[in-house]
């Protein structure tokens, strides 16, 4: 029997994970990517396991955290070696009631710890009540993960922007038609926009320090983490849009971020080296659509701790599909 042709329409992190999958289980793996997943090109993601200031943390995210590092071991010994710090992540907490909601969402099964604030790994800035410590969490080169991802898979990359795509082909702005024997539509926030979805589009910039502020990454409303090279302080705070834009970074959001992270600890004069800003689609849809299209997409700010998971799963189920 000749292997399941899968062509796969995204190449961020959703579709690079399922090509590595979709691989692993013998397919022979397109990828049609128009290079505009500027999600997947953080140049610090975070593993945090416990997301917002709710401390909210979602029934699969133990399992997608030690399958992210798996994966950033095995891309390693694969010859990708990714810039990755795994060293924990802190997250203080301002009062009791927000310590509360944390405890009611901690899963026994998570490794965690809470700390006094002078007992914390890292120095914190006056007026936080509690520390909660990760030791499983940290951070990790988006960019070199999700291009690791895809070139350990074999897949083949076709550049170019899909303009349709039904359950067997997808056709290219250049007039291309390409036939399979499925499609995965894993196109982010841009993707969508083109295809004209209704969907949450939510902005996120990241200021690049010429030094790591911090050796293991702190978040409360923004977080400061190590980076390939030097840090970077974050968040994703302008308002939901319906539709794709361009991120851009006013100036009273400026002056938010870098309030945000004198709160959280002393930034030691770091200096601002660059801006790095994306938008991230929400609303998961992780299978087949009625239209018999599977897709993976709207992970959010979840994408390196969930995404490879549902990769997983959805590769599998799509591979299974393909051979019946």
């Amino acid at each position: 029997m000749n292997a399941p042709h899968v062509l796969i329409v995204g190449g961020g992190v959703a579709g690079a994970a399922v090509a590595y999958f979709a691989a692993r289980l013998g397919t022979w793996v397109t990828v049609v990517d128009a290079g505009r997943h500027a999600a997947s090109e953080v140049p610090s993601a975070l593993l945090n396991p416990v997301r917002g200031q709710s401390g909210a943390v979602d029934e699969r995210a133990v399992e997608g955290l030690r399958l992210t590092w798996a994966l950033v071991e095995t891309l390693a010994e694969a010859g990708h070696p990714i810039p990755h710090g795994r060293a924990g992540v802190l997250r203080p907490v301002p009062d009791g009631r927000a310590r509360q909601k944390f405890e009611r969402h901690l899963p026994p099964e998570l490794p965690h710890t809470w700390l006094a604030p002078g007992e914390a790994p890292v120095p914190l800035a006056p007026g936080w009540e509690h520390a909660l410590w990760l030791p499983e969490g940290g951070w990790l080169d988006g960019a070199a993960f999700t291009s690791g991802l895809l070139a350990v898979s074999g897949a083949e990359v076709v550049r170019g922007r899909a303009l349709r795509w039904d359950a067997r082909s997808v056709t290219l702005e250049d007039g291309r038609a390409l036939r399979g024997d499925a499609v995965v539509w894993c196109g982010g926030s841009v993707g969508a926009g083109w295809a004209g979805e209704a969907a949450t589009h939510r902005a996120g910039t990241l200021l690049t320090l010429d030094r790591p502020v911090t050796r293991v990454p702190v978040s409360f409303g923004a977080y400061l983490a190590p980076a390939g090279v030097g840090g970077v302080l974050g968040a994703t705070f302008e308002a939901p849009a319906s539709t794709w834009q361009a991120p851009t970074l006013p100036l009273r959001s400026l002056g938010w971020l870098l309030g945000k992270a004198e709160a959280l600890t002393d930034t030691g004069g770091a200096r601002v080296t660059g801006r790095w800003s994306g938008t991230r689609l929400s609303g998961l849809v992780a299978g087949r659509t009625p239209d018999g299209v599977w897709r993976l997409s709207g992970l959010g700010s979840k994408g390196f701790l969930l995404g490879p998971l549902l990769a997983r799963h959805v590769s599998g189920d799509v591979v299974r599909a393909a051979r019946v």
